[in-house]
């Protein structure tokens, strides 16, 4: 009993570190004999902002069970995402699913979150500070938060760079600000 009461603390604690965030619900009609039945889709996007997200797509006939199916999905596949100054992208990066397409570009400090409602979500909850974003194409949620996930992959940090490279992270360090002296004049 003690050890359950335990495992159930320890369970909480690792869920209360995660934010939640409902993008969106879909309702759905089954027509039958007696009427009609309702069923709900959500998708949540769940982070820690501290650099990892993951999204979930769940189905049920109640509105709370959907959503609890869709945050468990999405706690199973977080992804981490490297943030430059724990604020921004270190580059910009397009995404895209389906129809839907997003630009992300990197921002200066204090810019803020500047992005559509879907795209908000997934900033937010990753702990994004700065960044600029834009959808072309489908304004479809689901499309448009796979398509910000696309884009979040393809995100490399100068690490990552510099091992891809064999370089060191101060020699692709010292080329990138030599790019930003030279946008500046």
């Amino acid at each position: 009993m003690a050890r359950e009461r335990e495992r159930d603390r320890q369970r909480e604690e690792r869920d209360s570190e995660f934010v939640d965030r409902l993008v969106h619900i879909n309702r759905v009609a089954k027509v039958v004999k007696g009427g009609k039945r309702f069923g709900f889709a959500a998708l949540v996007v769940v982070g820690d902002q501290k650099g990892r997200v993951g999204y979930g797509h769940g189905k049920a006939r109640e509105v709370p069970e959907a959503i609890r199916k869709a945050t468990d999905q999405a706690k199973r596949g977080l992804v981490r995402v490297s943030l430059r100054e724990g604020r921004t992208l270190h580059h910009d990066v397009n995404g895209r699913h389906g129809a839907g397409k997003v630009v992300l570009r990197a921002a200066p400090a204090g810019t803020g979150i500047i992005a559509g409602g879907p795209m908000r979500a997934v900033f937010e909850s990753l702990g994004m500070h700065d960044v600029v974003a834009k959808s072309l194409g489908s304004s479809n949620p689901y499309n448009l938060v796979r398509a910000t996930f696309d884009a979040l992959k393809h995100e490399d940090s100068p690490r990552s760079v510099a091992a891809r490279r064999s370089l060191k992270v101060s020699q692709i360090q010292s080329r990138r600000q030599g790019i930003d002296a030279e946008s500046t004049d």
